[in-house]
């Protein structure tokens, strides 16, 4: 076991500690935001806020500018979710979880096209596109934008898209050497299955959408 905390914390050898504190800091608003979005609670945005500002940052550092522009997005989307999940429909009631319209579907084709071609060209405008993290790195972005914006418009089908994502993830930070970050993703990977569960049974339990 001791070998297993030494590796650990020896990824993080020549890491500045303001860099890990923040990177813990954004780890633990993170999960907040995930267990909350798994609960449909709108706690989920505002602790998702600090998360991504401080994601933000740490991934500039790091040049990871794919991840960057999505917690850059996460942001944007966290006010426009706030906004849409406290919005009431015609009886007074919270939106519901629904399932993603054929329309929805085009649209996350189109933003999953439209987030890759961003992400390549940021890539080569910064001159990044020197590893294979870079290609992995704007695969994930453009699957974790169109789980967000699912996810903003309360649709079931967000939670496959970061199920996705998430997986892909793990070993991309790990390598990285960010490895709370990894081992973060591996958390959400578990999350997001129950919170498909727990949103598909929120679905089938209303009656006016089931």
């Amino acid at each position: 076991m001791s070998h297993i905390f030494d590796w650990f914390f020896s990824q993080y050898q020549g890491i500045p500690t303001h860099l890990i504190v923040l990177e813990f800091v954004g780890v633990f608003f993170g999960f907040l935001s995930v267990w909350y979005s798994k609960q449909e609670n709108i706690l989920v945005y505002p602790t998702g806020i600090i998360s991504t500002a401080v994601f933000v940052y740490i991934l500039f550092v790091y040049g990871l500018l794919g991840d960057m522009s999505i917690n850059a997005y996460y942001f944007g989307m966290s006010i426009y979710g706030w906004y849409y999940w406290t919005r009431k429909d015609a009886s007074n009631h919270e939106i519901p979880v629904t399932v993603t319209t054929k329309k929805e579907h085009v649209w996350s084709v189109v933003i999953f096209l439209l987030t890759i071609l961003f992400i390549v060209i940021l890539y080569i405008w910064n001159d990044k596109f020197n590893s294979w993290t870079a290609y992995v790195d704007t695969l994930t972005t453009a699957i974790f934008f169109v789980g967000m914006w699912l996810m903003a418009k309360k649709k079931l089908e967000n939670w496959v898209y970061w199920i996705i994502g998430d997986i892909i993830s793990v070993p991309l930070y790990l390598y990285k050497g960010l490895v709370f970050t990894s081992f973060q993703y591996l958390i959400f990977t578990v999350i997001a299955i129950y919170g498909y569960k727990a949103w598909k049974k929120s679905l089938d339990n209303n009656p006016q959408i089931a």
